[in-house]
């Protein structure tokens, strides 16, 4: 029998859009069995008290550091951020699981040319930048992500990952395949089973924003059509 994939997506009620075409094109795609899991703030009162950083440009900045939490610090979990299109199956991402590491992520080079970004967002810049942003989660070695933790270390630590500590290797997931930057790397067009990204960022702002409604050219597009199919009610 196979056991679903365990995804956690963040939430914000900002993109309700966003987070629910993500779900969809999770599932169109996946060859497994997936249970995703929407983190949502208001859900999580009972263990998750931090105020809100007026830096922070989605409701989900920190509470995705629960996953393993919620895990009960056992087996891999996925964490991704909602701004997100799944083009090609995320069985292959799991697959790539390593017991070597306690967490694996695309470790990317992202230094922001631009101050602001979505809906006004201040737009931050610190060593390792998105990695956070997708993530597999090694749970039974991330146990530093106590809620206490998460509730009280500094947004830095956390996003640079320094609660893991030194012995504890973070792997590479690949380049340009999982979490391509749209509008902040080199554009990848092609589809997924052609070699392109199977899995894309908007993490400048993405098409259920109006002002960036074209964003990511065809990828927009792609987007949309996706939210089209996804919402389709049949006659």
């Amino acid at each position: 029998m196979a056991v679903p994939i365990p995804i956690f997506i963040g939430y914000d009620p900002h993109e309700r859009a966003a987070v629910n075409v993500l779900a969809d094109s999770l599932v169109q795609h996946s060859s497994r069995p997936l249970a995703i899991t929407p983190i949502v703030a208001r859900q999580l009162t009972d263990v998750f008290n931090r105020e809100r950083n007026p830096r922070q440009s989605t409701e989900f900045s920190f509470s995705r550091f629960l996953v393993p939490w919620l895990q009960q610090y056992q087996g891999w979990a996925v964490f991704m951020d909602c701004d997100m299109l799944c083009r090609g199956d995320i069985a292959e991402l799991w697959e790539l699981r390593d017991e070597r590491h306690a967490l694996m992520c695309v470790q990317h080079e992202h230094v922001p040319r631009e101050s602001v970004k979505f809906l006004g967002a201040e737009q931050t810049t610190y060593a390792r930048k998105n990695w956070s942003s997708l993530m597999l989660f090694n749970c039974s070695r991330c146990t530093a992500l106590t809620p206490d933790y998460v509730n009280s270390a500094s947004g830095l630590q956390l996003h640079r990952l320094e609660w893991l500590s030194p012995e504890e290797s973070i792997g590479a997931l690949p380049l340009g395949r999982w979490n391509h930057l749209i509008d902040v790397e080199a554009p990848r067009e092609a589809p997924a089973a052609d070699g392109g990204p199977a899995l894309v960022h908007w993490t400048l702002g993405g098409p259920w924003f109006r002002e960036y409604r074209l964003a990511g050219g065809v990828l927009a597009a792609e987007w949309l059509a996706a939210r089209d199919e996804a919402m389709r009610l049949w006659s």
